[in-house]
Order: C-alpha cells, then sequence, then structure tokens
C-alpha cells in the first residue's frame, strides 16, 4: 500500500531546469540501454522502437549526446529493407511471437532525429540518418486510404490490419511534420509528404467515422483525448476546449492523468504528455500543477513508475518503465524552456495545405 499526495512535489517553470534532480533518472536510462545502443523497457523488457525512440529523447536533452545517437543508430542498423521495424525486440532480435509493425512505431523515428537535430545541430548526423527516416515514412506512406487516414499495423507479410486509431495518426501527423522539416533542412523537399499530412490532417479533423470502425471506440482512452493537442492537430482556443471539456474524467487531482477515463489508474507518462498538451495549448500553469504531482511516483533510483491504481492505493504494474523517464524528460525540458527542442510539443511549425477548422471539443 502506498499512500499519494504524501511526498514533496516539484513544480517547474521557465530557466528552472533540475539536472540534478533529473541525473538519477538519466543514468537510469542509460544504465540500462545495451551497448548496441538499444533501450528495452527495463533490464530483461523488451524493445519497441516507439518508446526506444521516446527513452534516445531523454538522452539528448540530457546532454547524453553519444548515448541518444547509438539510439538513433540501432535503429539504422535494425531497419528492415522494406524500411519498417517489428513491434517488438528482446536483446536486438525480433521477437517473431509478434508478428506485426505498427505504423506510428515506425514514423516516429523521423519525430526523434528532428528532435536529436534542434539540440546537436549535427548536420553529419541528419544527412546519415535520412535514409533512414525516408524508409520509414515511405513504408508508413503505403498504408494511407483515399480518406487521408493511415492503418495502424500490418501483418508479417505487409497485409494492412484494416483499421485505424485516432492517437496512432496523431503521432503520425507529428512525425510526418518532423520528416519534412528534416527534408527542408537538407535541401531534399518531399512535396508529396506535405500532401500525406494534410490529408491525414483532414482525416483527423473531419472524418471520425474513418477510425475505430472494427472495434469499440477507444475515445475511453486519455490519449485519444489529447494527442491531438500534443501532435498539432488542434490548437489554439479549439484545443483549450477539447482540454476543457473532458477535464474531469481523466484527471484525477493530485495524482496525475487516468489511461481510461472509467478506471482508477493514472499513469506517468500519459500525465507527462498531457503536460505537453497542456503547454501546446498555452495552459501553462496548469501544466506546471499536474506535472507537479508526479514527484511522488519516481523511485529512489530515479526511474518512475508506470502508474498507481488509487481505488487500491499502490503502485501498478510494478515496472519502471525507460519510455515513462524518457516523457518525464520531455515534459520537464518543456516546462522549463532548457533546450532548443523544448517546443516541439507546443504546436505545429507547418500548416497544412488543405484548410480544415478543428475537431470539436468532445470528439
Amino acid at each position: 500500500m502506498m499512500t499519494a499526495r504524501s511526498v514533496q512535489t516539484m513544480r517547474l517553470s521557465g530557466g528552472s531546469y533540475p539536472d540534478s534532480w533529473l541525473r538519477p533518472t538519466v543514468d537510469f536510462i542509460l544504465k540500462t540501454q545495451r551497448p548496441s545502443g538499444e533501450i528495452p523497457w527495463f533490464e530483461g523488457g523488451h524493445t519497441d522502437p516507439w518508446d526506444h525512440t521516446e527513452a534516445a529523447m531523454a538522452l539528448s536533452i540530457a546532454g547524453e549526446i553519444d548515448a541518444a545517437e547509438r539510439a538513433y543508430l540501432w535503429l539504422s542498423d535494425t531497419q528492415l529493407v522494406d524500411g519498417s521495424w517489428w513491434a517488438c525486440y528482446r536483446e536486438g532480435q525480433p521477437d517473431r511471437s509478434v508478428e506485426r509493425r505498427e505504423t506510428n512505431y515506425i514514423a516516429y523515428i523521423a519525430t526523434g532525429v528532428w528532435h536529436h537535430f534542434l539540440i546537436a545541430q549535427d548536420a553529419l548526423f541528419l544527412e546519415r540518418l535520412f535514409p533512414v527516416v525516408v524508409r520509414a515514412l515511405e513504408f508508413v506512406l503505403r498504408y494511407q486510404g483515399p480518406e487521408g487516414e493511415i492503418d495502424w499495423a500490418v501483418d508479417s507479410v505487409g497485409a494492412p490490419l484494416g483499421d485505424a486509431l485516432v492517437t496512432g495518426c496523431s503521432s503520425i501527423y507529428k512525425s510526418l511534420e518532423c520528416g519534412i522539416l528534416i527534408a527542408d533542412q537538407l535541401g531534399q523537399k518531399r512535396d508529396h509528404w506535405e500532401n500525406a499530412r494534410s490529408r491525414l490532417g483532414e482525416a483527423l479533423r473531419h472524418k471520425p467515422a474513418r477510425f475505430d470502425r472494427t472495434w469499440e471506440s477507444k475515445s475511453r482512452y486519455a490519449m485519444d483525448w489529447f494527442y491531438p493537442i500534443l501532435t498539432g492537430v488542434v490548437e489554439g482556443e479549439a484545443a483549450q476546449q477539447r482540454l476543457s471539456s473532458r477535464w474531469s474524467e481523466f484527471v484525477e487531482p493530485g495524482i496525475g492523468c487516468r489511461c481510461e477515463n472509467h478506471q482508477p489508474w493514472a499513469t506517468v507518462a500519459e500525465s507527462c504528455e498531457l503536460t505537453l498538451a497542456l503547454l501546446a495549448a498555452g495552459q501553462r500553469e496548469q501544466a506546471a500543477e499536474l506535472f507537479s504531482w508526479l514527484a511522488q511516483w519516481r523511485d529512489n533510483d530515479g526511474a518512475w513508475w508506470t502508474g498507481y491504481q488509487f481505488a487500491e492505493r499502490t503502485l501498478w504494474p510494478l515496472e519502471k518503465p525507460t519510455w515513462t523517464a524518457g516523457a518525464v524528460l520531455l515534459a520537464a525540458d518543456a516546462l522549463t524552456e532548457h533546450t532548443a527542442a523544448c517546443r516541439l510539443f507546443m504546436g505545429s511549425t507547418l500548416n497544412d495545405s488543405l484548410e480544415a477548422p478543428p475537431l470539436e471539443a468532445g470528439v
């Protein structure tokens, strides 16, 4: 049993990046990283390309440039010929019990590579990783439908699994933005990426029927609520309205953001991502308050527990993933404006060529 609200909070503001406080968190990621550059969830756990990238971004924020670049080179080394990655790896080898490839996992390397470049300003790194980003995004765009949505995954032979996710497609929307910015930086403009991103944004804003077609709606999950804001699909006043419309469903005061609106379980990573969404919507004080609640979920070794079941007053599951630590560093960087990448998730730097009003606030 563990009682929440019994420990000191950590309230961050511009210019107050807590380097020494977060150093054990960074060391935890470094200790977990394999010599190959792979970053599993935790010692003995599996690796997936999205969460690996999330942890790599934390290393960049912490100034661990060599370790971050080894993480991206691991992705380069393990990329399949068609540009994809398997959804699950163990000790560098595909776990073939999970025979699918998830499109938002694959696209996320573009976000990570651009994030690293913003911090390191290493043009040679960008040039070296650009072909990897190109292959990944081209693979993902093969699965964009006529209405703009992108299938969430493909099977072992590349057949699409036949549905799309709001959260996954929102993540791809941000990754396409980052891919476009990389291409522009290198003078290798990709007009078809811009068109694909516009069509994806159109689907996310205007075509809800293109998502959750073959299963129960995922709108009960917090990520479906705030990811369109975190990734720049919804901005400005519409973003503020979207957040306020369901705040009481998902946020447990003093604890954090629920994973699902009907479950008494808050997670650190989703609370950090909601912090970023609040910052993107211009709600800095609310973002700082939410993040301040999370210090109680940090363990003595600097790692962060996945979440807290507040009905039973217990940590659950008893896991401390590297990607949770990564989300903490991303939120701390955004709140304190510590690195040149701190604004990456605070809105889009690109406009869609297809003009479209935003999603309804409660969708």
